[in-house]
């Protein structure tokens, strides 16, 4: 039987998880509402020049 306890102890994440993990975290994601904000910019500029 697999003892769960000491599989635990003996676990180590990847490196290329952790790497992951950190390129995600340091990289600036767009929303929703950051896509909607330039949107809204784009439209009055050109509502302007009109």
């Amino acid at each position: 039987m697999i003892d769960f306890e000491e599989e635990l102890k003996k676990f180590k994440p990847a490196l290329e998880v952790e790497e992951a993990e950190e390129a995600i975290r340091n990289t600036k994601i767009d929303d929703m509402t950051d896509i909607l904000q330039e949107m809204i910019k784009e439209a009055k500029k050109a509502t302007l020049r009109v």
